[in-house]
């Protein structure tokens, strides 16, 4: 009987650690949840065209500009300038809100913080920012990362869209959504390099987003 009590202790005790490991695995790999922070959508028509756009957010909105109020209306120009019901011009659609949503670390970038310019315009490019956009995104970004010794980062695609559904009406012919998940690092670490896909080409009425969420 003793032996068997010892043996069941040296058994839960291997759950536990293996348990641990575990843990430790997905916290390091998965990031889950946190603040989808300023996301802000650009609208690019051909000609002046009425838009409605629906946000489907797998969470909890915490702050909309203009108001979210079952979506947002808006006349849109060619050259991205916006212009509410009461006449007040905006350049995009900010929103920003409380998810659960696991992002996937398993592939990504380990940056430098004093990197972290140069690699954002290299990468936002490939992902079919425009300069001025890349602009907005790394003067949002850059005070929040460049002081850290290093970040691990990835750029989120079905995890996010699945997270954050948009409906635009009319149909864009173009959709460009850049989301980044980033993580703060003390050092260096190995990590496979996420394969990014094809810078897309800009045709027809295009809509653009970026935001992005810091994991502890």
């Amino acid at each position: 009987m003793k032996t068997f009590f010892t043996t069941m202790l040296i058994f839960l005790v291997v759950l536990l650690l293996l348990g641990v490991v575990f843990r430790d695995y997905i916290a390091e790999f998965l990031g889950t949840g946190g603040v989808a922070e300023k996301p802000v959508i650009y609208l690019y028509p051909e000609t002046e065209t009425d838009v409605h756009v629906e946000l489907d957010f797998n969470g909890e909105l915490t702050c909309t500009y203009p108001a979210y109020e079952n979506g947002w209306n808006v006349t849109a120009t060619p050259d991205g300038t916006l212009t509410d019901e009461t006449g007040r011009e905006y350049y995009a659609l900010y929103w920003e809100g409380v998810t659960d949503t696991a992002f996937d670390l398993s592939a990504g970038f380990c940056v430098a913080g004093n990197d972290t310019a140069a690699f954002l315009e290299e990468k936002l490019a490939a992902l079919g920012l425009t300069d001025r956009e890349a602009n907005e995104f790394i003067m949002y970004w850059l005070p929040k990362m460049q002081e850290n010794a290093y970040n691990l980062v990835s750029f989120q695609f079905e995890t996010y869209t699945e997270t954050a559904e948009l409906t635009v009406s009319p149909e864009p012919d173009t959709v460009i959504r850049v989301y980044m998940v980033y993580k703060p690092l003390d050092k260096d670490i190995e990590i496979p390099e996420q394969i990014l896909p094809e810078t897309p080409a800009r045709n027809g009425f295009t809509v653009v987003e970026w935001g992005g969420t810091k994991l502890s």
